[in-house]
């Protein structure tokens, strides 16, 4: 799996294609799942990726007892900034391989192969520039690409709407809410919401931490409250790159019960 990798790694070996001064502060959508307000500058390109992503689960309801295991490998979110508040952004999971055991069959099902793409459209309201508050609203659709043991084949889509504001003694913080239409498995939808906050605060000046907590409810028959209790570092290598670690962890059990990833951001 190690192949996957290469294409990503190489892009830490390519020069600046202008200087740092000319552009703003780095902001990511990652490490943490509660997504920045800010956007790329115009005319620039920046990569966000999970080097290496696994999510464990085990799922006792309904008498079962399910164990399901998720590692993607190289996932690509790939941006270009289209203005100085808007910016485009597509979404790939490359390589995902998954491997669910039920325990109570003996059995074990395994599928991997490329999974989903996701194409994100990100405008800025304000605080792209600067200021104590900044705002975004990003709708996004999944392609309906083939299915396969790890794409469900099906179009869906949503839009998220993110608020970012400073805080006291150096601290940081963003919110955000999403509505997410999914597929319901039946042929028809179901409707998920998603609400996050998540706090960050400079360690060092270049490494940096961050707290939050994730929550995804939804009208599905039977959907169970998820939360998440995340926690991760960042480390500047440069004003342009960017790398970070972190895990996520249930705080329900319906949500995975935990899922470490390491990572990086490059802009270019």
């Amino acid at each position: 799996m190690y192949r996957f990798l290469r294409p990503v790694l190489g892009l830490l070996a390519v020069p600046l294609a202008a200087g740092a001064a000319e552009l703003r502060e780095l902001s990511t959508d990652r490490p943490d799942q509660t997504e920045s307000p800010q956007t790329v500058d115009a005319g620039h390109w920046q990569i966000e990726t999970d080097l290496v992503n696994y999510t464990r689960d085990h799922n006792r309801t309904g008498g079962g007892d399910l164990v399901t295991r998720d590692l993607t490998v190289g996932a690509i979110d790939l941006k270009y900034g289209l203005t100085d508040r808007m910016d485009v952004q597509v979404v790939v999971d490359p390589y995902v391989n998954s491997r669910v055991t039920d325990r109570m069959a003996g059995l074990t099902t395994r599928a991997s192969g490329f999974g989903e793409v996701t194409t994100r459209l990100k405008f800025n309201f304000w605080g792209n520039d600067g200021g104590s508050t900044a705002c975004a609203i990003m709708p996004f659709v999944k392609w309906p690409l083939s299915a396969s043991g790890v794409r469900n084949g099906e179009t869906e889509g949503g839009v998220m709407l993110i608020l970012g504001y400073e805080l006291p003694a150096g601290w940081g913080s963003a919110m955000m809410t999403e509505v997410e239409w999914v597929d319901d498995g039946a042929g028809g939808r179901d409707v998920e919401w998603v609400n996050s906050i998540t706090f960050a605060h400079d360690l060092t000046a270049r490494l940096g931490g961050y707290v939050e907590l994730f929550t995804v409810t939804g009208k599905a028959p039977g959907c169970k409250w998820q939360v998440q209790f995340d926690v991760g570092l960042t480390y500047a290598v440069s004003p342009d790159i960017q790398l970070d670690a972190g895990c996520n962890f249930a705080l329900t059990r319906a949500a995975p019960d935990f899922q470490p990833f390491v990572g990086f951001s490059r802009r270019f």
